[in-house]
């Protein structure tokens, strides 16, 4: 059987303020108390998985073990048709600096930047063709853990356009839309972006509704 949410505190097992809006944000009308990982000062686990899955239950199991509480973990990603699939669980990771690149961060500007010149070495003629994935995992202290998987597709488009989102919103125009997720309103990209899929699918059978 499924374990359930009881409404109380719940550990965000994410140090991405972007990504803690938004789940924060989904959890709070179902009287979830979110806490930050980092405001807990528990550590990042090496993500090791070669799947979103994998990886959120990595980053779930991780902080429940070490808060004593529930735990929700995101992992996420980009995955681009043309690319085979990438940069998917390694989207993160495009995005990290080198040294000669600039002071140690994530820089999503040149996170992008890989990506549409990858595309852009395939030709003119290469599909544009991308979806986002996201896997929303909870792990209980018990051991117990559970995973829910959303997506949402569209096209890459270059240059970047928006201020709005994080990561490589300004570059993704979900389909059947015109604008980015960057120029789109939060509430607007958080009713279909991929996070609300998998979110979706958590409430049901988390909240019943």
């Amino acid at each position: 059987m499924t374990p359930r949410l009881a409404a109380g505190s719940l550990v965000i097992a994410t140090h991405n303020r972007g990504k803690l809006a938004e789940i924060d944000a989904l959890l709070r009308p179902f009287g979830m108390r979110c806490l930050a990982a980092g405001a807990l000062g528990l550590p990042e686990p090496e993500e090791t998985g070669t799947t979103f899955v994998h990886n959120a239950l990595i980053k779930a199991r991780a902080a429940a073990q070490a808060a004593g509480l529930p735990a929700l973990a995101d992992d996420s990603g980009l995955c681009v048709d043309a690319l085979d699939g990438r940069p998917g669980v390694y989207t993160a990771d495009w995005a990290q600096r080198q040294w000669f690149e600039g002071p140690p961060g994530r820089d999503w500007n040149l996170a992008m930047g890989k990506v549409e010149g990858l595309l852009q070495g395939l030709g003119a003629g290469a599909s544009r063709r991308a979806s986002f994935r996201c896997v929303l995992a909870i792990a209980w202290p018990d051991g117990s853990d559970v995973a829910y998987e959303g997506r949402v597709d569209g096209d890459l488009v270059w240059p970047p356009r928006g201020q709005n989102g994080f990561g490589y919103d300004p570059m993704f125009v979900p389909a059947g839309h015109e604008q980015t997720f960057g120029e789109m309103a939060p509430d607007a990209k958080h009713s279909m972006s991929h996070r609300a899929d998998a979110f979706a699918k958590l409430s049901r059978e988390q909240f019943g509704r």
